[in-house]
């Protein structure tokens, strides 16, 4: 499972929109740049001068104190988190795809697409799921062939067979049964990729859902994925 091109926008527009309420902007203290504790990796040398500054916004200590108190007092009063976009390309197996289609509310995903491209492809075990992968579950039955050899075959290397046989066929026949056959048998574990765009509430639901999901794809590879984001602890993980 992996995740790519992370961007994150959105802070300015959240948090000064999250003190219209009160009319309370005069108290806002973020800014653009970097100070002691954040430092951009585009700054000169004496660190005064940030070049790229529009990517490093720094929430200050009044708009992190009220984004906080928002936050405990319930998603009724955190909408400036509604407001902080997320786009991510996830590359997951269609099993893990099927759980995050739950979150439909708030998220847009362009995926690869299996009816124009699953042809295309040579089917090896890269196109699978296969990080927590242990051959050992999963191979065959080790009686005596006809010839006496052992019977090494294994669970994965039928499925690809069969799977690169069907699509074999297809590309020298275009006829589009094969093509049906298989979209029919592709296995859970066949990888996608989708950009995704979600926002901080989006996965903060996400977070606290399934942090400790049985399935290692949620509870490591996307909660990992989460804390990298920017002031993940204090707005997506916080908890008061």
């Amino acid at each position: 499972m992996k995740f790519e091109n992370t961007e994150v926008w959105g802070f300015e527009h959240s948090l000064r929109g999250m003190r219209n309420p009160k009319n309370s902007w005069h108290k806002s203290d973020s800014y653009y740049g970097c100070d002691n504790d954040i430092v951009c990796e585009k700054c000169d040398t004496s660190g005064e001068s940030c070049i790229n500054y529009k990517n490093n916004y720094i929430i200050g200590n009044n708009d992190m104190k009220l984004a906080q108190t928002l936050i405990k007092a319930g998603n009724e009063h955190r909408k400036f988190m509604r407001q902080i976009f997320v786009s991510v390309d996830i590359t997951a197996p269609l099993y893990w795809w099927k759980e995050f289609d739950t979150y439909k509310v708030g998220t847009v995903a362009n995926s690869t697409s299996t009816m124009h491209k699953l042809a295309t492809t040579l089917i090896t075990l890269e196109c699978f799921e296969i990080d927590d992968y242990d051959k050992d579950l999963s191979l065959a039955d080790n009686s005596k062939d006809d010839d006496g050899l052992d019977n090494i075959s294994t669970f994965e290397e039928d499925i690809i067979y069969v799977l690169e046989n069907l699509r074999q066929k297809y590309l020298e026949t275009k006829d589009k049964r094969y093509w049906k056959e298989l979209v029919r048998w592709l296995p859970e574990s066949w990888l996608q990729t989708r950009t995704v765009t979600m926002n901080y509430e989006n996965i903060r639901n996400m977070y606290f859902q399934r942090r400790n999901h049985k399935l290692a794809e949620w509870s490591e590879s996307f909660i990992k994925w989460v804390e990298t984001l920017p002031y993940a602890k204090e707005l997506i993980m916080y908890e008061g």
